[in-house]
């Protein structure tokens, strides 16, 4: 087969020209021709592979492109790279690889283009199209990596349990190819997961992750989710998330299933945010319900509490996998926290004190948290779910008059500490916070308007409750 319109820009032909000059073989593979094939994006990354040095092909072809980024060489892998034209172009050295069973990490010689061929992941990433004279534009496919893509199947080009079990990290991509692509994993690779899922321990928790966070923001995240569960990765992985599994029975009452809930909740939320945060809490929210699930004669299932718990949870769950412990755990925790609070609001007898609370803790994510709540909805009865969508825009209403006219989102009291301290001539002490907190709650409740004015009178009615001497004449 030859794919000769693949490969029809100058890019390529300037590579075929180096490779002749040095005589060294060059291909390109991958990625690109895989997503050629299947009429995806395929112009922002491309690999190129020479039987020879691929750091000394880099250097030569890097110098017959205008404007290209200053090259990076990578000595110890054998490899190089440099961005031209928005695109990322990286070369490597065709090689054998050879594995210890304790590390990822290769033993590595040189090698053909097939040997190349026969490390990759799987077939259809296998895929390489010829950049040499002799044979243009031909596609290079000792695997049937072409079939593998008319039947939309993920297969390694040598037995799995090598493949796998060489490089664990394989297993997750596995499994995010099959996500992004809405590919099936073949088989006897897929058994083969299941078999080495425990070798993905040796792999470090930052490389899991960048993997795991592509599978969670693919269009439909519980392909990949599911396919995690099932082949016994998720419980190594995420336990917090598969504790939530099964469904219990006392008495003839039942709760509903949150593993597979928190599934629906990340579907529903995909079509909402591209925010890989506001997709792990929604993944998250629910993490408490395991530990605090409780049953009893008069309530029946309860998970009392579960919001605070599962944030709690959240930040173990952040620090072990390696994930930021900041701003993104921060927010999440946050999210987490909040989560069933609008549920609350819904009364038509909510007090506009309630309201202000809810949009002063949740500031600048507040409209974030109506999105997981919307999300939340995963009841199968059309009217209800109708009936909850009604009432959440009728709690969003509630909530866009309140700050309208209170403006409370991600307020600061009116009167600063230091003001606090210049006016009773104090230093930092407790009757500080004691009247800082006693102005930004009156706010909250609706007992004096969020204005300096407002504030400071009634900073100076505590502070004679407290008994402290004005400094400044009182306004």
């Amino acid at each position: 087969m030859n794919l000769e319109n693949a490969v029809s820009h100058r890019i390529f032909k300037l590579a075929a020209e180096s490779a002749e000059e040095l005589g060294q073989p060059v291909y390109v593979v991958g990625g690109f021709v895989r997503d050629f094939l299947l009429e995806r994006d395929h112009k922002k990354d491309i690999d190129f592979v020479t039987v020879g040095s691929g750091i000394d092909f880099a250097k030569a072809f890097h110098a017959k492109l205008r404007g290209a980024s200053k090259i990076s060489v990578f000595k110890r892998f054998g490899t190089a790279m440099f961005r031209w034209e928005g695109m990322d172009l990286e070369f490597v050295g065709a090689r054998k690889e050879s594995y210890s069973p304790d590390s990822r990490k290769p033993s590595v010689e040189n090698g053909t283009i097939e040997d190349d061929q026969k490390r990759r992941d799987f077939t259809i990433n296998a895929l390489a199209i010829s950049l040499n004279h002799k044979n243009y534009g031909d596609l290079v496919d000792p695997f049937d990596g072409l079939g593998d893509l008319e039947k939309r199947i993920i297969r390694t080009p040598l037995e799995p349990d090598v493949t796998y079990s060489d490089d664990p990290l394989r297993m997750m991509r596995a499994v995010r190819f099959a996500a992004q692509l809405n590919f099936e994993i073949e088989e006897k690779s897929f058994q083969s997961i299941q078999n080495n899922a425990q070798r993905i321990e040796i792999v470090s928790n930052e490389r899991v992750m960048e993997e795991f966070q592509k599978i969670l923001m693919t269009e439909k995240p519980s392909i990949g989710l599911k396919l995690l569960d099932e082949t016994g990765l998720m419980g190594i992985i995420l336990p917090e998330l598969t504790a939530l599994k099964g469904i219990e029975e006392i008495e003839g009452q039942t709760h509903k299933d949150n593993f597979y809930h928190t599934l629906e909740v990340v579907d529903n939320i995909a079509p909402h945010t591209s925010d890989v945060w506001l997709r792990w809490a929604a993944l998250l929210h629910d993490i408490g319900k395991a530990p605090t699930k409780k049953y009893d004669d008069k309530s029946g299932w309860t998970f009392h509490s579960h919001e605070f718990v599962g944030s709690k949870m959240a930040f173990k769950l952040f620090k072990r996998l390696k994930l930021p412990l900041g701003a993104p755990l921060k927010y999440v925790q946050k999210i987490i926290k909040l989560s069933s609070r609008p549920i609350a609001l819904i009364d038509e007898n909510v007090t506009d004190a309630a309201l202000r609370r809810l949009l002063f803790e949740a500031g600048e994510d507040f409209d974030d948290l109506i999105t997981l709540c919307k999300a939340d909805i995963t009841t199968k009865n059309e009217k209800k779910q109708q009936r909850f969508k009604k009432n959440f825009g009728l709690v969003e209403q509630k909530i866009k008059e309140v700050e309208e006219r209170d403006k409370v989102r991600n307020f600061q009291p009116p009167v600063s500490g230091e003001e606090i301290m210049q006016s009773f001539g104090l230093k930092p002490c407790k009757e500080v916070g004691i009247i800082k907190s006693a102005i930004k709650e009156a706010i909250l409740e609706g007992e004096i308007e969020n204005n300096h004015d407002s504030a400071l009178k009634y900073m100076f009615e505590l502070g004679k409750k407290l008994y402290l001497t004005p400094k400044l004449k009182e306004k």
